[in-house]
């Protein structure tokens, strides 16, 4: 067992205003912290002038994940990933189903925590014989001075580095972490504003830069839509997310429609499980906005979770849950030979 140890680390992105006012550079609420407060995150502290990283390598999970669970339907495929996490997040959203992870922090203002040096993290993935490190459950971004360290050593030894991200970043992060980042997996919870106030304490508009930017960068882009009924369901909804992927990140990026679970969100218990039908609708709107690759999510056995060739429509992966099977030759259609957009390596 890894003992405790309270340990912190100056924040790597931040400017002082003045002898007391620090502006924490690292996601885009760019938050005002005077001495003895924290951010938003509620794990970034200023300490007598300076920003402070309190969750530094101070682990809330550690798990081997199949790459399908984050989800990546287009990396590495058919692969496990050590999966990790620390404590806080930069959005409340009422839909978690991490929020003793994301949130509670924010409440006790602990955090418990085992502490892990970035180097066991590497050699917890080569011991695995892992060929990805996923920064997940929580928000990455906020463990961004944790993960720095991790993802160059990662990236010394041949070991991928994926984050899955509600995208909230700051221009500054992102030009930070992008030179060790592989691939993406952001949450593009909705198309509107209002909700992104309203039930994460967020703004739309900066996950839609961070987006075009991760796409400028040229780095594998995955998108995750949470189908939350009366929230976000709409038609018009799907038709504007499909129509933003399409334009501004390219028709082979995946576009994952995911079912909403009551009983697994933080504050959403009184609505209802996101029918199948709703599902359908969105993959089909995805579809006809051009987008090659549309999936399902949270519905094990639809064959809205298989991947088939854009070109001939034949089935070129089988999933089942997070299990696969591939009938694909080295990332190509085994019929017409159609590049299906797979990333190996």
């Amino acid at each position: 067992m890894i003992k405790y140890i309270n340990t912190m680390k100056e924040a790597h992105l931040y400017v002082k205003l003045n002898s007391r006012t620090i502006k924490c550079q690292n996601c885009s609420h760019y938050c005002l912290i005077e001495p003895g407060k924290r951010g938003i995150c509620g794990v970034r502290e200023n300490q007598k002038g300076k920003l402070y990283s309190l969750n530094y390598a101070k682990l809330a999970a550690c798990n081997i994940d199949p790459i399908e669970k984050k989800p990546f339907f287009h990396f590495l495929p058919g692969t496990n990933s050590l999966s990790i996490a620390e404590a806080g997040c930069n959005m409340r959203c009422f839909n978690c189903q991490n929020w003793d992870l994301s949130q509670e922090v924010k409440e006790t203002k602990r955090i418990p925590r085992d502490y892990v040096k970035p180097e066991k993290i590497i050699e917890l993935a080569l011991k695995n014989n892992l060929p990805s490190i996923s920064y997940t459950y929580t928000e990455p971004a906020i463990s961004s001075d944790y993960a720095m360290p991790i993802m160059k050593l990662a990236k010394k030894k041949g070991i991928k580095n994926v984050w899955v991200s509600n995208g909230f970043w700051s221009r500054e992060l992102l030009d930070w972490i992008s030179p060790y980042l592989d691939a993406v997996n952001i949450d593009l919870k909705s198309f509107s504003d209002e909700f992104y106030v309203k039930n994460c304490g967020a703004k739309l508009q900066p996950v839609l830069d961070t987006l075009k930017r991760l796409k400028k960068k040229n780095i594998w882009i995955e998108i995750t839509t949470l189908a939350i009924p009366r929230l976000s369901d709409s038609k018009e909804m799907f038709k504007n997310i499909a129509g933003f992927i399409k334009e501004e990140l390219g028709e082979e990026t995946p576009w994952h429609i995911s079912q909403f679970s009551a009983s697994m969100s933080w504050q959403m218990q009184s609505l209802p499980e996101t029918p199948v039908s709703t599902l359908k609708i969105a993959c089909q709107i995805g579809k006809e906005a051009g987008l090659k690759y549309v999936y399902t999510g949270n519905v094990a056995g639809l064959p809205t979770e298989d991947t088939f060739c854009p070109e001939c429509n034949s089935l070129e992966i089988d999933r089942t849950g997070y299990s696969i099977c591939r009938h694909d030759k080295k990332g190509k259609c085994h019929k017409c030979g159609k590049d299906l957009n797979l990333i190996f390596k």
